[in-house]
């Protein structure tokens, strides 16, 4: 079984190109940095992975991803090779996407990217959770009880 999961956030806005013939498909191609579980003297580290999305997966990463997104890729690895232009061979590893989506909100994405979210507005008069506690959990606030699809 060749299955990859990954979860980082993208390196650069993906590139996009378009197959030659009649029926031109989408190519897109990006790096995940994605975290790695343990850090080098105290240091958090990240492996760089090499993603290739084809078709409608295409055209979505092209349409919707930016750089500092943090995404979700399922996918395969392939391994392939060619020779360079000056006749060394070249070997090259990428994870096949066969489904990505979005891993954090959009307001999320944005704070951490830097930039301030396109129609923003003044907030809510809704409470707004806490933030999260050390255990990962967020308190709900008071006054939303009956907002709840479950009690």
């Amino acid at each position: 079984m060749n299955k990859v999961i990954l979860m980082g956030r993208l390196t650069r806005d993906p590139e996009v190109r378009y197959s030659a013939g009649e029926n031109a498909t989408a190519v897109a191609r990006y790096t995940l940095a994605v975290d790695r579980r343990f850090k080098r003297d105290g240091d958090a580290t990240a492996d760089f992975i090499g993603c290739v999305a084809f078709g409608r997966q295409a055209e979505f990463a092209e349409k919707y991803f930016r750089q500092g997104i943090k995404i979700l890729v399922t996918g395969r690895i392939q391994t392939g090779s060619y020779t360079n232009r000056d006749g060394n061979k070249v070997y090259t590893t990428d994870v096949v996407v066969e489904e990505q989506e979005f891993a954090e909100s959009k307001a999320v994405s944005d704070s951490h990217v830097g930039r301030a979210p396109a129609g923003a507005t003044a907030p809510s008069e809704a409470p707004s959770p806490s933030i999260a506690s050390a255990d990962g959990f967020m308190n709900i606030p008071d006054g939303i009880d009956e907002e709840l699809p479950f009690s």
